[in-house]
C-alpha cells in the first residue's frame, strides 16, 4: 500500500498546483491584464505568463491523471463509475478530460491562433470571454474537489 499512498500524495499535490493555478489565473492574472491600457501590453503579458503556466498545467494534469487511474486500478474501483453516489469520480474524470483536451489539443492547435487574432481585433471582448470561461472551469473544478473530498471520506450527499 506504500505505492498507493504515494500515488494519493502525488494526486493531491498535483491537483492543488493545477486548480490553484487556475484560480490564480482566474481571480488575479486575467483581471490585472484587463486593466492594462495597451492592447500590445495585455497580449504580451498574458502570453508570457500563460506560456510558463501552460507547462505547469500540463505536468500537473498528467500527474493527476496517472495517479488517479493508478489508484482506481489498485483498488479495482472501476465499478464506482456505475454507482451514482460516486458522482464526484465521474466529475473528476470529466474535468480532467476537459482540461487535458484544452491543454494538449485545443490550445496548441486551435485556441492560441484564435486568441491572437481575437485579442488583436478586440482585446476587451476577448479577455472578457476568456475570463468567463475560466470562471466556469474554476467553479466546476471546485465543486468537483468538494465532492471528491467529501465522498472519499464517506460522506455521500446523495444516498
Amino acid at each position: 500500500m506504500e505505492h498507493f499512498t504515494l500515488a494519493r500524495v502525488i494526486h493531491i499535490i498535483a491537483v492543488i498546483l493545477w486548480i490553484g493555478g487556475v484560480a490564480m489565473v482566474t481571480t488575479v492574472l486575467i483581471p490585472a491584464i484587463k486593466k492594462m491600457k495597451s492592447k500590445a501590453e495585455q497580449i504580451k503579458t498574458f502570453e508570457a505568463i500563460e506560456g510558463k503556466f501552460a507547462l505547469q498545467a500540463k505536468v500537473t494534469t498528467l500527474l493527476t491523471g496517472l495517479s488517479g487511474f493508478y489508484m482506481l486500478y489498485v483498488l479495482d474501483a472501476w465499478d464506482r463509475y456505475l454507482d451514482y453516489r460516486y458522482w464526484w469520480l465521474h466529475a473528476m474524470t470529466l474535468v480532467w478530460i476537459l482540461f487535458s483536451l484544452i491543454l494538449y489539443v485545443l490550445e496548441p492547435l486551435i485556441l492560441h491562433k484564435i486568441f491572437k487574432k481575437a485579442a488583436n481585433q478586440n482585446p476587451g471582448k476577448t479577455f472578457n470571454i476568456m475570463h468567463r470561461l475560466h470562471w466556469v472551469l474554476l467553479i466546476l473544478s471546485l465543486i468537483t474537489t468538494a465532492g471528491a473530498v467529501a465522498g472519499s471520506h464517506g460522506w455521500f450527499w446523495i444516498t
